[in-house]
C-alpha cells in the first residue's frame, strides 16, 4: 500500500492525483514548487519502476512542467529527482523566474521555507483547476 514519506507529508500540501503520481505543493511561498510522487511502494529510483510506470512518470513530469510553464508564465522550469534527504522516489518541478529569491542558483537550502497563506494556496489550486486535464483528480483541501 502506498504511503507518503513523513518528510514529504510534513513539507507539502496535497493537490491531487495523476494516474501514477500524487501531486504535492511544497509549502514554500518563495516558488511555485511542485512534487510528483509515484504511488508505488518501496521505490527510490526511477529504474526500480517497471517500464510502463517509467513512461507514465516521464509523461506526467513533462506534461506538468509544460502546464506550469504556461500557467505561471515561468522563465524556466527545473525538473529534478534527487532523493538525498527523502529516499522515496519523487520528482521536483519548480517554476523559476529570473527575479526569484535564488536565481540562477538551485532552490535547495538557500532560504528558510516561507509557508503559504491559505488564500494563496486556494488561488494556486484554482489556477490549476483551469488547466489540468481530465486524467487529474484534485483532493479536497486540507
Amino acid at each position: 500500500m502506498f504511503a507518503l514519506d513523513p518528510r514529504l507529508k510534513q513539507d507539502t500540501l496535497p493537490i491531487g492525483d495523476f494516474p501514477l503520481c500524487r501531486l504535492l505543493l511544497m509549502n514554500d511561498a518563495h516558488y511555485p514548487w511542485f512534487i510528483l510522487v509515484p504511488r508505488r511502494t518501496a521505490v527510490s529510483e526511477v529504474f526500480e519502476l517497471d517500464s510502463l510506470d517509467q513512461q507514465a512518470l516521464w509523461q506526467e513530469s513533462v506534461g506538468l512542467a509544460q502546464i506550469l510553464k504556461d500557467a505561471f508564465a515561468a522563465d524556466k522550469i527545473n525538473l529534478a529527482t534527487l532523493g538525498n534527504v527523502v529516499s522515496q522516489l519523487h520528482v521536483h518541478v519548480v517554476v523559476r523566474y529570473h527575479q526569484d529569491a535564488t536565481w540562477p542558483a538551485p532552490v535547495w537550502g538557500k532560504h528558510p521555507a516561507e509557508p503559504y497563506r491559505a488564500e494563496l494556496v486556494t488561488a494556486i489550486r484554482a489556477k490549476l483547476r483551469r488547466v489540468m486535464g481530465e486524467d487529474f483528480h484534485f483532493v479536497e483541501e486540507a
